[in-house]
């Protein structure tokens, strides 16, 4: 099948992406090919150790480690760090785990212009793209700059071995949102969709596989191929609804990132099922299912996602708000919005029903 489109614009962005086991052990070699010599380490307080064995391993091309990466990359966090690039003169950032420490990476570099190396632990994808998440004051942004793009990827199947089963099905479902959505992105190219159908099929071919086995290295690698592709899905063309909803439930209700992907993605996807028919089409093969909302619906049951934002912490009584948040800017959706639409949508995905398309 072509993706071909009888016009379009494609942009791609200079990235060096290396995969395999055992990569991360080359961060010294890039932190030298970028011309750099002082590396500042980022990750969460949750994968300090992790952090530490990587300042050790790059000696002294290592200016510290800072690991107070958290979710949905709070402003004053990033002005914390800031704070530590200055005393330690890092000219380069290695940020090691997932979308916490990714967007701190991205922060620091969007107001420094400093290089980044990536090593994801996670299968997030947001090291594949030139985007960046803020939250100030409960109130969730989005901005899109080649300064945030990762100049190096490290894609190393060893460190997501240990990842655990929750976490390993939200945030594969968390990369596949990039891909649903990218299929009917406005700006959307031939490459974006050849890559967004291969990325999906990778999660959906690998996951099983992973599942039954944790430590099965190939299985591993193929889960982060597909979350590079569908990475670079997000960082090529527009997101809508879902990801608007997301950013929302994220930003102004403190919601997890990855598992909110993962309860919404179906919800979204169906919601717009009718309006583009044939770009979704593909989900339902993929993912096996009658319809696309229900086929992610489905697969996210099958392997164990969560399914429902009661389950998440968020409050029934704060559905209208997050409807009236989501809803407050125009932004283009194939499927025409309205509060109600969104209100509706929200509260089947709140008690986890399946959606109708």
């Amino acid at each position: 099948m072509s993706y071909f489109q009888r016009e379009f614009v494609a942009n791609s962005a200079a990235v060096r992406v290396s995969f395999g086991p055992g990569v991360r052990h080359r961060i010294a070699e890039e932190i030298e090919r970028l011309g750099a010599q002082r590396a500042l380490i980022l990750s969460t307080p949750q994968q300090e150790a992790a952090a530490q064995t990587f300042a050790a391993e790059v000696g002294a091309l290592a200016a510290g480690v800072f690991a107070k990466a958290t979710m949905h990359t709070p402003v004053s966090v990033t002005e914390e760090a800031l704070t530590e690039v200055a005393a330690t003169g890092a000219d380069c950032i290695v940020s090691v785990g997932g979308g916490s420490t990714t967007g701190l990476g991205k922060a620091i570099a969007y107001r420094t212009d400093l290089p980044q190396i990536v090593v994801p632990t996670t299968y997030a994808g947001s090291e594949a793209t030139p985007i960046l998440g803020q939250t100030k004051d409960g109130l969730k942004t989005t901005l899109k700059s080649p300064e945030v793009q990762p100049e190096v990827i490290l894609y190393d199947s060893e460190l997501v071995t240990t990842l655990p089963v929750g976490m390993t099905v939200s945030s594969a479902l968390n990369a596949i949102a990039h891909a649903a959505e990218g299929l009917y992105a406005q700006d959307r190219n031939p490459l974006s969709t050849a890559l967004a159908v291969e990325g999906m099929r990778a999660f959906a071919n690998a996951l099983p596989a992973v599942l039954t086995d944790p430590g099965n290295l190939d299985a591993r690698g193929e889960t982060l191929y597909g979350a590079w592709l569908c990475g670079t899905v997000l960082g090529q063309v527009g997101m809508s609804l879902h990801h608007k909803i997301c950013h929302t439930l994220g930003g102004s209700f403190d919601l997890p990132h990855a598992e909110t992907h993962s309860v919404m993605l179906p919800h979204a996807i169906g919601f717009n099922a009718a309006a583009v028919p044939d770009q979704l089409a593909i989900v339902s093969e993929i993912f096996d299912g009658s319809s696309p909302g229900k086929a992610l619906h489905d697969f996210a049951s099958r392997i164990g996602a969560p399914t429902a934002l009661k389950a998440l912490g968020l409050q029934e009584a704060d559905l209208d708000r997050a409807a009236s948040l989501a809803t407050k800017n125009a932004y283009w959706n194939p499927a025409p919005l309205s509060r109600e639409g969104v209100r509706a949508l929200l509260d089947d995905a709140y008690h986890g029903r399946q959606p109708e398309l």
